[in-house]
Parts: C-alpha cells; structure tokens; sequence
C-alpha cells in the first residue's frame, strides 16, 4: 500500500493549518486551525473490507516536569512516550482519502461533539483528553482529530505517524466509545496491509 497527502511531505514539517497550536512570540503558543490533513492511499490488497487510520506522535515527555515552563527546557535524552491524535475506523473500502479539514476544522474547548467524515465510519478519544484532564477551561472527552502541539520549550522535533491500515472486517472490534490508543491491538488480527507518512512539528524557534 502507499499513503500520500498533498498536506505535507514525508518526513517534513507539517503546516500549523493541520495543527492544534502555532508559535506565538509572546505567548509561546496560541489556537491554530486544527484541520485534519489531506490522505490518500491505494494498493489495498484483495478481500480489504474497510480501512482504519491512527496518527500517534512517539516524541512525547514521559513526565512533565520540564514541559512549558519559563527558565526550562524538555531534553533530548529525556524518554519519550505515545501521545494518540486520532484513530478513524470502519472507513468503508471504497473510500480512498480523507479531505483536508473534512474530519476536522477548529478547536473546541472540551473536545467536539459532531464529528463529520466518510459515511459510516467511527471516531475514537484522542489523548488531549487526559491531557486538559485537570484544566477547568479546557476538560471534557476529546473525541476525533486534534493535531500537534508538542511543548514549545522541547529540544526535540516531535514525528507524526499517519498510518492506514487496510483491514479484512467491515467493523473494527471495539466499543461504540473507544479510546484512540486501543485501535492497534483490537484491530492486529484483521490488518492485511499498511502504509505509513510521517510529519514533524515544533513549536521551539530554537529547533526549526
């Protein structure tokens, strides 16, 4: 299979338009557009009955001791760990991308409610939601597409996996409310093929 996005290019910067925050040089950070990037992908092998795509970025601080805090910055050498961004499956076979901002356009503080996309498929809780868990202004369940915004204070370039994986069930096997970070162990035994693209983002001027 390949995947493709006239969004951005492999292993290159993805435009702020497809994610959560922008650099600000006052703030640091503020709101951008959040729209779900551009996907297309062919070469699915015979008997794909539907489609799942997962974006999870493997850069995230494993403690936030460090993480947007004035005088400090989140190391290199600090371990990382998986922050999910969006999971979209039961995407039905005959549907072979994903429209820019067709998923997503805008932020809404605790999380959207009516999510759009291909007819028939699902949306799962992205990360943001344990994340903003404890801020009063922006918790609530963050369900679909939420793009980047990785500490503006890290050292490092955070990577966005997108991967679509073609599956041999019309349904994936979890739950009508399902987390993002569980669609690759449900869905391991139906997944016939896969392709990858992958985007970076900092908000660090030190790292571009």
């Amino acid at each position: 299979m390949k995947l493709t996005s006239t969004s951005f290019q492999d292993n290159q910067r993805i435009p702020e338009q497809f994610a959560f925050g922008a650099e600000d040089s006052i703030l640091h950070v503020r709101l951008a557009a959040n729209h779900n990037p551009q996907l297309q992908w062919s070469g699915a092998p015979s008997g794909t009955r539907s489609f799942a795509i997962v974006c999870v970025d493997p850069d995230a601080p494993s403690k936030p001791d460090d993480v947007n805090t004035e005088g400090r910055s989140v190391p290199t050498t600090l371990p990382r760990a998986e922050f999910f961004h969006w999971a979209i499956v039961d995407i039905p076979a005959n549907v072979t991308q994903i429209a820019a901002g067709e998923c997503s356009s805008g932020i809404v503080a605790g999380g959207k409610k009516n999510l759009t996309g291909p007819a028939g498929s699902r949306q799962g809780i992205n990360d943001y939601t344990s994340w903003f868990a404890t801020d009063a202004d922006m918790s609530g369940t963050y369900l679909g597409y939420d793009g980047p915004c990785p500490p503006w204070n890290d050292l490092l370039a955070h990577r966005y996996h997108f991967t679509v994986y073609a599956l041999s069930s019309d349904k994936a096997p979890l739950n009508q409310e399902f987390k993002a970070s569980e669609v690759l162990a449900a869905i391991k035994p139906l997944i016939l093929a896969e392709a990858r693209l992958t985007g970076t983002y900092s908000l660090n001027p030190k790292v571009r």
